[in-house]
Parts: C-alpha cells; structure tokens; sequence
C-alpha cells in the first residue's frame, strides 16, 4: 500500500464514521405521530420533517454502502481501477470521491447512456431532454 493509498483509505474511514453517526442520529429521531388533532399547518410541517428525514437515511445508507464497497475493493487489491474498464482511476479523482467506481471516461458514458441516471454533464452537454426529464439523445 503506498501512501496516497494509505491516505485515500484514510479518507474512506473517516466519511465510515460520520456516515455512521448520521444514520444513528437519523434513525433515533422519533417519528411524529401526524393526527388530525394537530393543527394543520403543524401536520404538515411534522410530515415534511418526518419525510426530509427519511430521505436523509436512504442517502446516508446508500452513501455507506459505497463506501463499504470502496473498502472492500482495498481487501481485495482492486481499489483505485475503473470497474468499466479496468484502468487507473486518477488521484485527483480518488482524492475528490474516494468512493468512485469508474475512471472519468466510463463515468461520462453511464451519465450519457442513462445508466443509472444522468448526471449534470450530460445535461450540460444537451443529452437530456429537459421538457420531460427523459434521457434523449440529441445528435
């Protein structure tokens, strides 16, 4: 393990233990029972609360998996190679998301393909159709 892999760990370790915190935190919080005797305006705001969280644990849980997938990849000697095309994936990139799964190339190619979803680039780049939200591909 070389030092930039060593600190690349480092940093995955470190995004393990906050996301671990957040998810314990989020998962404590006490649902508010959303009853007609409540107020309206307080109802809502509560199921608004409620439905932020719930949203905020889905993210943070898929957040984890990532990065458990990330560490797996250290036990497994592949951390740091593009899962499209094998090649290494660049430090600048690691160090920005030491989770990514994919080199800048095959990254590109799953946002422009629609797989799994489009990312900004591609609507940057007029790849989306931004009438309907479909992916379309323009030429």
């Amino acid at each position: 393990m070389t030092r930039d892999d060593a600190r690349l760990r480092r940093l995955l370790d470190i995004e393990k233990e906050s996301l671990l915190q957040d998810i314990a935190y989020l998962q404590s919080r006490e649902h508010i029972q959303v009853s007609a005797s409540n107020h309206m305006a307080d109802s809502g705001t509560a199921a608004f609360d409620q439905a932020s969280g719930d949203a905020l644990l889905q993210q943070a849980l898929h957040r984890l998996r990532r990065i458990d997938h990330a560490l797996s990849k250290f036990e497994q000697g592949t951390y740091g190679f593009c899962e499209g095309c094998g090649v290494p994936i660049d430090f600048a990139r690691l160090k920005a998301l030491p989770d990514a799964r994919f080199c800048l190339n095959c990254q590109r190619k799953r946002e422009i393909n629609g797989s799994p979803s489009p990312g900004p680039r591609a609507m940057e780049e007029g790849k989306i159709n931004h009438n309907n939200g479909a992916s379309k591909h323009f030429s």
